[in-house]
């Protein structure tokens, strides 16, 4: 029966099961998609540890390795509870073919494929085996003594105190760096305080999840690697060793791959926010008059520039997910770039949408907080990206608008605003004494301490802009921060008329007057009669 299956011995590159590192496992090869007829190999373990090869078809490779180890196993049993010091290894000749016996227990046959890939041919194969079998079955058998099982044991224990202390100093250091980090941060200049602020924040919190994700990796490697080689240091538990170490090594890698993608874009992140941070607090871009036009301009370029930088982030992650699991990626970018030529023809309202927003964000037509109008819509930007914009009106309806939609935009609050008022005067007050009151109040409320920083410039009284039903039209102009137009002109309105009803001015309503033709009304009184 073993000697109608064609075997043979390839050399594989793998590191042996005591070993506590990671061996060079084979991956995923083009073998299990060609015939089952193909011819390939695979290890004999013994308390797992690596013996020999053997090859086999891809079908009866698996139940002919558990055989090999299912005989092993019995004689390696026999062989410890025996008093015998040495195993009688012994090749006998069976059908010419070499035949491995140990303790005159049947084993294994060597067939011609497996002496077609050695240096000689099959019984100086079986030599080779016999010679390392008798070492490792007395190794075996000294592993399984008392005293042996005590010393390991006194290892095992060693390394699980070492887990623990350094499991501990690492969760003291960890205290330390949280304990650390949580001190102040250097004053700013008064200006850029409340930006650096927010930024210095935001790098804080990317700094410390990076940490908190490192630092419980750390933990992982510290009680998972102490565990898995306190497994090698037994022979009852080291094929439970290799069995974890085989099952996990696409998991690994994967999850390997995963967590540094996960880091890399928390580390680009706070990075970002540092180069930012360090932009506004160097001055070099900074004004008072763009301090808040400034800030809207951090928060846009940050949240984009996160974006592509956690795209990327990812592509490159799942390259090397692929490549972890043996995959060509070169033929695969190959066919990337076809498709990417055939989506980019399918999809150029997308591509138009990417160009807008770069120029959007380039030229710095909006940003986000500011208060645009977009044709018929309009309100507070919430969200800006390479692909749309998203406006908050006045009711509270989220607007979605593509950028590539986007033709001409009124932007409401770039830099400064400004309030524009209409105020109505009477026709019968007397005008010279309301133009100067209302150029007075103006005025106190531009030394007001409360409202002076949200006012730029002194506000223009323009005079008498329209006669119109309602009396006299009188406009004025005050240039205020950004979005500070509407609560300017709510608190200059208040006081105004609080002047006006002092001053005894009124402000009058819509008039019409009305014309009666009394010849006409009595002619139709006689018609009526």
């Amino acid at each position: 029966m073993m000697g109608s299956m064609a075997i043979t011995v390839v050399s594989l590159t793998k590191a042996t099961a005591q070993m506590p590192f990671l061996p060079q496992l084979q991956v995923p090869s083009s073998i299990s998609n060609e015939s089952d007829n193909r011819i390939i190999s695979g290890w004999v373990y013994l308390d797992g540890r690596r013996l020999f090869q053997i090859g086999a078809t891809k079908t009866n490779l698996p139940q002919r390795i558990q055989n090999i180890e299912q005989n092993l196993h019995e004689i390696t049993q026999n062989y410890v509870r025996s008093s015998a010091q040495q195993a009688q290894v012994r090749v006998r000749t069976l059908n010419g073919l070499p035949v491995i016996y140990v303790n005159d227990r049947y084993l294994m046959t060597i067939t011609p494929q497996d002496a077609s890939l050695g240096q000689g041919d099959g019984f100086t194969l079986a030599n080779s085996i016999t010679e390392s079998l008798q070492q490792d079955l007395q190794r075996a058998k000294r592993e399984r003594q008392t005293q042996f099982l005590i010393d390991q044991s006194k290892i095992a224990g060693a390394i699980a105190l070492a887990m623990i202390l350094t499991s501990w100093g690492v969760t003291r250091w960890q205290r330390r760096v949280i304990k650390h980090s949580t001190q102040s941060d250097p004053e700013t200049p008064p200006v850029a305080k409340q930006i650096t602020t927010q930024l210095n924040q935001q790098q804080h919190r990317h700094l410390q999840e990076v940490k908190r994700r490192l630092f419980q990796l750390t933990q992982a490697v510290i009680w998972g690697g102490g565990n898995f080689i306190i497994l090698g240091l037994f022979p009852y538990t080291r094929g439970l060793q290799v069995a974890i170490l085989t099952a996990a090594q696409v998991p690994l890698r994967l999850a390997v791959v995963a967590v540094g993608t996960y880091v890399a874009i928390r580390f680009s992140y706070a990075l970002i926010d540092r180069f930012t941070t360090t932009l506004i607090s160097s001055g070099a871009l900074l004004t008072p008059e763009a301090s808040e036009r400034l800030q809207l301009r951090v928060s846009t370029f940050s949240g984009v520039t996160k974006s592509i930088a956690t795209s990327a982030c990812v592509g490159v992650g799942i390259l090397f997910a692929l490549i972890s699991l043996g995959v060509d990626i070169v033929p695969l970018l190959a066919g990337a770039s076809l498709v990417g030529v055939a989506v980019s023809l399918a999809s150029q309202n997308l591509i138009k949408d990417a160009i807008n927003g770069f120029l959007i964000i380039l030229e710095d037509q909006y940003a986000l907080g500011d208060v645009i109008a977009v044709g018929n819509v309009g309100g507070l930007v919430e969200n800006l990206n390479l692909r749309m914009t998203q406006v908050r009106d006045s009711e509270g309806r989220l607007i979605t608008i593509p950028n590539s939609e986007i033709k001409i935009v009124a932007n409401l609050s770039s830099r400064w605003s400004r309030a524009d008022l209409t105020i109505p005067v009477d026709y019968q007050a007397d005008i010279s004494k309301a133009l100067q009151l209302i150029k007075d109040v103006a005025v106190q409320m531009d030394h007001d301490p409360l409202w002076q920083w949200q006012i730029i410039e002194t506000p223009q009284v323009l005079g008498i802009e329209n006669f119109g039903d309602r009396g006299l039209i009188i406009r004025v102009w005050i240039k205020t921060q950004p979005l500070k137009q509407w609560d300017v002109a709510r608190e200059y309105r208040l006081r105004l008329k609080i002047a006006f009803d002092q001053a005894g001015i009124g402000i009058p309503v819509p008039q019409q007057a009305i014309w009666v033709n009394e010849n006409h009304l009595l002619h139709h009184e006689d018609n009526g009669k």
